[in-house]
């Protein structure tokens, strides 16, 4: 599952993430469970609008060390080749 944003391109981050599902490149998104709602709820929503896939992962940390950051992180985005 973290696999995959290890060795593909991805953006991190709220505001880079919704430019992503915004613009149409986003491929999938992972949204940390134990991150604030206020950030990920947004996201989940337009999500939801422009067909991308959301995965929840159980821990921010998780999702920055799969991302390849020492902090960790709310969301992410698989971007299209």
């Amino acid at each position: 599952m973290l696999t995959e944003l290890t060795n593909n391109a991805k953006v991190v981050g709220a505001k880079q993430v919704k430019r992503a599902v915004e613009a149409g490149t986003a491929r999938k998104v992972f949204l940390a469970s134990d991150a604030d709602p206020r950030v990920t709820g947004p996201i989940s929503a337009l999500c939801g609008e422009k067909g991308v896939a959301v995965e929840t992962v159980p821990s921010m940390k998780e999702l920055g060390k799969a991302c390849g950051i020492a902090v960790g992180a709310a969301v992410t985005a698989l971007l299209q080749l």
